[in-house]
């Protein structure tokens, strides 16, 4: 297969930009979640973070922020709000009291359930079948790989 070039021309139009067609699809599906969160309470930064503690409870503020590729600056913010929300629970570690586990309430627990129908939706939403999905998913993660090494 004969590699694409773009003329100088080509390539500063817009639609070949693939940073924009990143951009607008993740306002489109920032778009899209923002009724299923609002349901929950949940913004999307909080929405990633409780999936990040549904899979493993317990993870240290570090952790979590690194899972999420947030700075604490970012970070502590949002789980204050969600400690406030009673969703979760921050905890100085005996040992070392520098670092904080957060830990799910039975609140946090119990809102995975109603959490549960949004992947649906999503898959609904974008009109692609799973394999679709699993190999865009892979695709922009192995971009994102690529671009921090």
């Amino acid at each position: 297969m004969a590699q694409q070039k773009f003329t100088p021309d080509q390539a500063l139009l817009l639609d070949n930009q693939l940073c924009f067609a990143l951009y607008s699809a993740s306002l489109a599906m920032t778009k899209l979640y923002k009724p299923l969160l609002d349901e929950l309470g949940l913004t999307y930064p909080q929405y990633i973070a409780m999936l990040v503690l549904w899979e493993r409870d317990g993870l240290m503020v570090s952790e979590l922020g690194e899972r999420l590729s947030l700075d604490s600056g970012t970070l502590t913010p949002l789980l204050k709000r969600l400690e406030a929300l009673g969703l979760v629970a921050r905890i100085r570690d005996v040992q070392d009291e520098r670092r904080v586990h957060i830990t799910l309430t039975p609140a946090g627990r119990k809102l995975k359930s109603r959490a549960a129908k949004v992947p649906g939706c999503i898959l609904a939403a974008s009109q692609c079948s799973i394999p679709e999905l699993i190999s865009l998913t892979q695709q922009v993660q192995a971009l994102r790989q690529r671009l921090t090494a």
